[in-house]
């Protein structure tokens, strides 16, 4: 299979390893709503902030979305288009050293691409995918690095998203062909393991009608067979006397389809519930998703940052911005119920304004995770355009926009949890290390409801159980008390019959006791993974 090399790659293939675990820090006053809700905007170098997020989700994220520079040359707008900005520079000086200062745009590029994809992968379930906006500049090295990285068999679709109304470089229409589209890269983990919702029922029935105003519109079902499985009852409320027949479901949540009826989108046929669909609104949700996005159904460049402009004036320096109804259709074809969305190019926060608005519409509860490099962007801009979007705020219009719900945790990046020389650091708490502990060794997340447990025994993985003695969680907070592994501590954990790995500060038992109770220690912090 064809590769793609550049200068300083064998510098980064493997760099995501080397990046040191830190913390994540909690900034309440930037949180929106109740933060316990389960979304997280996060603030800094999303490579770091990328590593310090494994513990929390690896394995747990359905579909990330990202729309990384474009790399265009193009240094005149805010999100630095041509990976010139400081942090980016300083990274690869610290990376690949002085071949660093020779790489053109394109070697620095794909230096900063290549370890933010390799973490990207390690986010995904197993039945999880990956969009990936690009536009002309880098679209053929994307496929190949993400062939690379994901597999070229699990290569999806390559979309063409028609993205501007109108060419930009109007003067220029007679030299070259004027470029109105962008591309959307989408990978699966595992391709056999992808499954894009089928939102529309097969047996779709449509009816062409013109309504006593005069507006052309046409009657589609509402209604989704599960012939053969069985239906949650909270999918079959009644609304208006009818209530789906025992192998049927509504195509959305209580609070959606409650919606629909009061606004007069509901009609019925032969006493069977249909929704209407206006030839003059915005276009159908529920059509399926295509490999060419027409502006009708995504929205523009141009109606993104309109959007934007709405909610928070036309001073914050985005030219181009992603609309919220693109993210809606590719969300609505790859995630739904409990699904978590991961965006570590954060920007505008249009993902989450996505997330939020498609919960509202449906009843759903999807989570969203979204990292900002730039602190300005994400104080200023991400994180109060998702506020407002939450919880209302008065337009450009002076009209007051009501608040479509939900909240956030806003955090940045902490300290790292080793120092230089390996030792844990001072400031980090048993929750902190019980997390990182456990992900190293079972290369999953502590399960939520361990977190807060307060116990040496962390959880249990394929058969073995985790344990940490550290910060004197068994009382003893003298400096080799309880955090050392000896026939009186041993008698105080709580019980397992199976293998165990203790993580310890000394281990005082015999190979024999240990042996016997099928126990392997490990000595802390040197036999914890610290990168």
């Amino acid at each position: 299979m064809p590769t793609l090399t550049w200068i300083g790659k064998d510098a980064v293939v493997n760099h995501h390893r080397q990046v040191p675990f830190h913390l994540l820090k909690d900034v309440p006053e930037l949180a929106c709503g109740e933060p316990g809700e389960g979304n997280l905007i996060v603030q800094g170098d999303n490579l770091v902030a990328l590593k310090a997020l494994l513990p929390y989700y690896a394995g747990q994220v359905k579909c990330i979305y990202i729309d990384p520079p474009y790399n265009t040359g193009n240094e005149g707008w805010v999100y630095n288009d041509n990976v010139k900005s400081p942090l980016i520079q300083e990274w690869l000086h610290k990376v690949v050293g002085k071949e660093g200062e020779t790489l053109d745009r394109h070697d620095r590029w794909l230096c900063m691409m290549y370890p933010r994809l390799a973490l990207l992968r390690r986010f995904l379930r197993k039945d999880g995918m990956i969009f990936v906006s690009i536009g002309d500049d880098e679209i053929a090295a994307m496929i190949f690095v993400l062939d690379e990285v994901f597999g070229a068999s699990n290569r999806i679709a390559v979309f063409s998203w028609k993205s501007r109304a109108k060419p930009i470089n109007v003067g220029e229409a007679k030299v070259k062909p004027q470029q109105v589209a962008e591309y959307i890269c989408v990978y699966a983990r595992a391709s056999n393991g992808v499954k894009f919702h089928a939102i529309q029922s097969g047996e779709a029935r449509t009816y062409p009608f013109v309504h006593d105003s005069g507006r052309r519109y046409r009657l589609q079902t509402i209604l989704k067979s599960n012939r053969g499985e069985s239906v949650r009852e909270t999918m079959r409320f009644e609304i208006a006397g009818y209530k789906p027949a025992s192998d049927e479901r509504w195509q959305g949540g209580q609070r959606f389809i409650q919606d629909l009826y009061d606004s007069g989108y509901i009609e019925f046929k032969d006493g069977t519930p249909f929704r209407r669909y206006f030839e003059d609104e915005e276009p159908d949700e529920n059509d399926p998703l295509y490999a060419f996005l027409p502006p009708d159904w995504t929205g523009t460049a141009e109606t993104g940052k309109e959007e934007l402009n709405r909610i928070l004036g036309n001073q914050h320096g985005f030219d181009t911005v992603k609309p919220t109804l693109l993210m809606k259709r590719l969300l609505l074809a790859a995630t739904h119920a409990d699904d978590i969305i991961l965006d570590s190019f954060g920007g505008s926060g249009t993902t989450a304004h996505a997330v939020l608005g498609l919960n509202k519409q449906d009843g759903a509860n999807r989570r969203f995770v979204l990292v900002e490099m730039e602190p300005d962007i994400a104080r200023n801009i991400t994180a109060k355009r998702v506020s407002r979007v939450a919880e209302g705020y008065m337009n450009t219009k002076g009209e007051k926009i009501e608040g479509i719900g939900g909240g956030f945790r806003y955090c940045e990046l902490g300290e790292r949890i080793f120092e230089d020389d390996g030792k844990i650091r001072e400031v980090v708490r048993f929750a902190d290390l019980a997390r990182h502990v456990y992900f190293t060794e079972t290369g999953e997340p502590l399960p939520r409801e361990r977190i807060s447990a307060k116990s040496p025994f962390l959880a249990a993985c394929r058969g073995v159980g985790i344990y940490l003695l550290f910060n004197g969680i068994l009382g003893d907070k003298s400096a080799q008390g309880g955090n050392v592994l000896t026939r009186a501590t041993l008698a105080q954990l709580p019980p397992f019959d199976g293998p165990k790995v203790i993580y310890c500060a000394g281990c005082l038992l015999g190979r024999d006791r240990l042996q016997a109770e099928r126990i392997t220690a490990r000595q802390t912090p040197y036999e914890i993974k610290a990168t």
